[in-house]
């Protein structure tokens, strides 16, 4: 099947006007739009199913062209804002910890990979958070969060009491971001080193309890674990970086008020310095 790569602005988002309220959206795009990042689409003349777009995305993540296949020029503007995250992850730590062949991406640690996706796919909980209450009705809500309540109910979860923790999560959407993305990278680090199902059904087994445990699943995180294993490079002084910040975020009053502050600002401000001395020119 043959790609053909696209940016941002050749696209159309889907679902976009529903997330006009959430300031943090209109600044990762902008953020992503600054990058120049490159998407893949299908060339014309082919075609990519859902299923298929799917499995590339979560079994290869990123390559050294574009990093995100879609099944045609559209994409929902929560992956706009998932890609975003990933790519200010990358920008703010990324250290190739070892040589890659060429045409091939650099590998980076695990501990920076699953950093950064936990950052992003804890978002989304953020976002349910906050179009629960602005825009119930939009796509993103009246997709994901059936997903999540089917989850919790096979988690044993009652209805009613997931229905008290969306509450709970549009009451508090920035808390349930740091509580989701903690929970996110504790639970795959303590599962990546794990030989067995054993010891993996004892490390899950080490979380019950959390309001979150029973959402864990929607989050495909054996994907993650596989990827770290067959792809991440070795472990890096780089590494020490991502646990500071890790350390830095948890203490934080409100962890995406720092990530704005110490990750968007400064993109923010270098885009419109470097708008400035092009108009000057």
């Amino acid at each position: 099947m043959a790609f053909r790569t696209v940016s941002l602005d050749e696209l159309t988002i889907d679902d976009e006007a529903s997330l006009r309220s959430v300031a943090l959206y209109g600044r990762l795009k902008q953020a992503l739009r600054r990058s120049a990042y490159r998407f893949s689409i299908p060339a014309p003349g082919a075609t990519a199913s859902w299923d298929r777009v799917l499995f590339l995305n979560l079994t290869y993540w990123g390559g050294p062209v574009a990093g995100d296949i879609l099944c045609e020029d559209h994409i929902p503007g929560d992956v706009v804002a998932h890609v975003a995250w990933h790519h200010l992850a990358n920008r703010q730590l990324a250290a190739p910890a070892s040589a890659a062949p060429a045409g091939s991406a650099p590998k980076t640690t695990a501990a920076l990979l699953l950093f950064a996706e936990s950052i992003a796919s804890a978002f989304d909980l953020y976002l349910v958070g906050r179009l629960l209450v602005t825009a119930p009705e939009c796509d993103f809500v009246t997709t994901q969060v059936p997903i999540m309540a089917d989850c919790a109910e096979t988690a044993g979860v009652p209805a009613a009491a997931f229905e008290a923790l969306m509450q709970e999560v549009s009451r508090e959407p920035e808390r349930a971001f740091e509580d989701m993305r903690a929970l996110l990278l504790d639970v795959v680090t303590a599962l990546l080193p794990c030989a067995d199902a054993a010891h993996a059904a004892a490390a899950l087994d080490g979380f019950a309890g959390h309001r979150f445990e029973p959402l864990l699943h929607h989050f495909q995180l054996s994907n993650w674990i596989l990827y770290m294993r067959a792809h991440a490079g070795p472990p890096s002084p780089a590494d020490a970086a991502v646990a500071a910040l890790d350390a830095t975020l948890r203490a934080a009053p409100i962890a995406l008020d720092w990530l704005a502050d110490h990750w968007l600002a400064p993109d923010e401000a270098a885009g419109a310095a470097a708008g400035a001395t092009t108009s000057a020119r």
